[in-house]
């Protein structure tokens, strides 16, 4: 089973290869296969990924945007067209089942291509009466961005990304994780054969060195970044020392309240959707449950009996509901953190260990009885480990939800809608819901607080994180000068 491409990197229209580069190992994560193998970037193929942004993107932006968004649409029909193909790759790349990656992945990445076409021609600027004279302003380009994707929604991350930049007339450098690389290049060929210029996304591969390379390069006016808080922190103060624009969506530790007056399927069914799809690996996963007394018995006992039911197997079957995680390093990562769980007295209602002897999977486990001082309520896990943990009042709810280094996402469940606006209003996180849970529409802005990130992606939002305001002073008279 291979997904060999045509060559590493995708640069000014074309495929490139440069095999001085350190060798990735593309692992299939069901069964360990290697599918593929590629190389690193070198400076040669960094060189050429960005001369070639900044030599084509004065023109981009130089065009009507409705041409430019003709463009994005055609490339956003195309994706939907190929989405089949698209989707197995993902799940090549990714581990994640055929299931998820046919509704959620591809499909999600053109829809940012459609919203975005659409929004493109409408940016403009604004004019200001100031008596005689009057000013106005411009949204102009930001220039040549950067983005550098994480390993769980690859190819999504990749268009939610590229799609702003290049509606707004940016050039953007992408470069994948070094996990999860294949996707990326197929978008590359999609947009070339959509019309877009050669130059304008690149696609270089590599390491934490080649990102750190990118963004430190003088002709980079902006940097997006989809990862751990550890990565943001280092790419952000890179950033810093060129005063470049920044946007980072990072880690998670997010809270869902459940109160006692909650539908308990509903209930049940997000927390479950919040913590287990994608195998768990999910920025915003709601992976903190709290649930009010009155309610805590009903709420793990059927959560344990729908969570028996979660087939677990090979990803390409379309039947399948949970795939393995992205690689064996993930898998000793969240088997540690089940281990310690169990060993700070936790009470494991299911789950709890690998399945099976192959490949990367991890049984869908919850634990209860969980404090907030536990190792599973104050670290990240990344895989389907859910912690419940128990309150009484919604005052203690909402300041031990707050209670985390993180932001960036919440949801709460409740029939009372009033209870519902107000502990929304008092959750310190960036994204949240009501009643539902890790419901990403691309129109709507997606991004954190604390150290969950900066900047937004998706909705209008994003308008303002890849362009910049030009301000025009218009003088109708003569000049008023004392000199």
């Amino acid at each position: 089973m291979l997904a060999q491409p045509r060559a590493s990197h995708f640069v000014d229209g074309r495929y490139m290869e440069d095999k001085a580069g350190a060798v990735i190992e593309v692992i299939y994560p069901a069964t360990g296969a290697v599918i593929a193998v590629l190389h690193e970037a070198t400076a040669a193929v960094m060189e050429a990924a960005l001369a070639s942004a900044a030599r084509a993107q004065a023109a981009w932006a130089a065009m009507r945007p409705v041409e430019r968004a003709r463009i994005l649409r055609k490339a956003a029909d195309l994706i939907r067209e190929r989405n089949p193909e698209l989707a197995r790759l993902e799940t090549l790349d990714t581990g994640k089942p055929i299931q998820e990656t046919l509704v959620a992945d591809w499909p999600s990445g053109a829809d940012a291509l459609e919203y975005f076409a659409g929004i493109a021609p409408t940016v403009g600027g604004e004019t200001i009466p100031l008596g005689r004279d009057f000013a106005y302003t411009i949204r102009e380009a930001l220039g040549v961005c950067v983005g550098i994707g994480a390993w769980n929604y690859p190819s999504q991350i990749a268009c939610w990304k590229s799609a702003p930049a290049l509606a707004l007339g940016n050039a953007m450098v992408f470069k994948p994780s070094e996990v999860t690389p294949l996707g990326a290049l197929k978008l590359a060929e999609i947009y070339i054969e959509a019309g877009l210029p050669a130059g304008l996304f690149n696609v270089v591969q590599g390491r934490g060195a080649v990102g750190s390379a990118l963004v430190s390069d003088r002709r980079v006016a902006k940097v997006s970044l989809t990862g751990s808080v550890a990565t943001g922190q280092k790419v952000y103060a890179l950033a810093a020392a060129g005063v470049r624009h920044v946007t980072m969506e990072l880690g998670g530790k997010s809270p869902i309240l459940v109160f006692d007056d909650a539908s308990l399927e509903d209930a049940v069914g997000a927390a479950m959707l919040g913590n287990f799809y994608s195998a768990g690996q999910v920025c915003s996963n709601g992976t903190r449950v709290f649930v009010q007394k009155g309610i805590k018995a009903r709420f793990l006992q059927r959560l344990a009996e729908r969570t028996a039911a979660i087939r677990l197997g090979d990803p390409l079957d379309e039947a399948t509901q949970m795939g393995p995680l992205v690689s064996a390093a993930q898998l000793a990562k969240v088997l540690g953190y089940i281990e310690t769980a169990k060993a700070e007295g936790a009470t494991l209602i299911c789950g709890g260990g690998q399945a099976g002897a192959d490949g990367a999977f991890v049984l869908p486990t919850v634990f209860a009885d969980v404090t907030d001082a536990m190792t599973i309520a104050q670290e990240e896990v990344f895989g389907p480990v859910m912690a419940v943990l128990d309150f009484d009042s919604e005052d203690e709810a909402v300041a031990r939800a707050n209670a985390t280094e993180f932001g960036l996402a919440a949801g709460v469940f409740t029939a009372d809608i009033t209870r519902a606006h107000r502990v929304i209003g008092a959750l310190q996180a960036g994204t949240c819901w009501i009643n539902a849970y890790n419901l990403t529409p691309v129109e709507m802005p997606f991004g954190g607080s604390k150290l969950s990130g900066v900047g937004r992606e998706n909705g209008r939002a994003a308008v303002e994180h890849y362009s910049q305001v030009k301000s025009i002073y218009v003088g109708m008279g003569p000049v008023d000068s004392p000199y």
